[in-house]
């Protein structure tokens, strides 16, 4: 049934000043005529409306609390009233309704500091026990502790209306509207610098360093060395010239050594000490025919003692 202005008259819209404790929940109150009007016609309950401003094209949905209003005129909350773009005396057109019942509401906070609640459930289910029904699109207020939080119905299932009046309804909450993001540290990138005098500096210091089996091998025998042009590197080879002065050197050593000395070992021997020194035998000392024999000490004997027996 519709309750329009050829039913009831204007309807004037008024807030809840002289009532505050009714701004917790959608509740309206209605004049007692539309009670008369809706008895005679058979509707379903709860009773459920239908609020629309015709100025602004705002469709709202609310409960009614009591039919003791003057008549031509319904109260409403203000948070209701700021939904509807309605000021106090403006003309709204009220209607019966039925809705689904809901299993699906996602809500989003206004502020962040409806979530430093201790517990924001707990208010939340307390304050919703107090609301017939919910639309997409509305504003409710929350009122804890001496402060309102404003909430908006970002969606409802199964319908854009539902009724929340004895039902299992899940309940999802979207990032507050102030919400931001925490930004993650960034890492701040050194840029490719060109390398300083330290690094050339440092970089000679390590070429200088001493480095192991660079050096040339010779061989005793004062030949040249068949695998020194494989394993000496680029920076410790010399040049074939000096390699064969060297070389000559070398051998006019062991020439200049023979010439001093009578005699010389022959190659492919091992000889330590000076040559002069191998050469000469080492001499015996003289035997003297005066001296007696040095006659040959006893051998030991084993078992050679003597033997005692125990009887006299």
């Amino acid at each position: 049934m519709a309750l329009s202005v050829t039913g009831l008259g204007e309807v004037e819209a008024k807030t809840y000043s002289k009532m505050p404790h009714l701004e917790g929940g959608d509740k309206v109150i209605m004049p007692p005529s539309a009670l008369d009007r809706l008895a005679s016609l058979h509707i379903e309950y709860p009773m459920l409306f239908e609020l629309h401003n015709d100025a602004t094209q705002r469709i709202s949905h609310c409960g009614v609390l009591e039919f003791v209003a003057e008549e031509g005129m319904i109260i409403m909350p203000y948070w209701m009233m700021q939904n509807m773009l309605l000021q106090e005396g403006d003309t709204v057109r009220v209607k019966n309704t039925t809705l689904p019942k809901g299993t699906y509401v996602k809500l989003q906070p206004h502020t962040t500091d409806f979530l430093d609640i201790s517990n924001p459930k707990a208010i939340l289910e307390k304050t919703l026990r107090n609301f017939s029904c919910l639309t997409t699109g509305d504003s409710i207020m929350v009122a804890y502790n001496n402060r309102q939080y404003y909430i908006d119905i970002v969606e409802t299932k199964p319908a854009s209306a539902v009724s929340i009046i004895e039902t299992d309804c899940e309940v999802d909450f979207a990032p507050p509207l102030d919400y931001k993001e925490p930004e993650k540290p960034q890492q701040p990138t050194v840029p490719a610098s060109e390398p300083t005098a330290e690094d050339e500096d440092a970089k000679v210091e390590d070429e200088l360093k001493f480095k192991p089996f660079t050096g040339s091998g010779k061989r005793l025998d004062g030949k040249a060395s068949k695998l020194q042009a494989t394993e000496v590197p680029s920076s410790s080879r010399s040049s074939p010239s000096d390699s064969n002065n060297k070389v000559n050197q070398e051998t006019a050593a062991p020439a200049s050594s023979g010439a001093t000395n009578s005699t010389r070992q022959k190659s492919g021997k091992l000889v330590f000490g000076s040559s002069a020194n191998n050469n000469k035998e080492p001499q015996k000392a003289p035997v003297k025919d005066d001296e007696p024999p040095k006659k040959d000490e006893p051998k030991f004997q084993a078992f050679s003692g003597k033997s005692y027996s125990l009887k006299r």
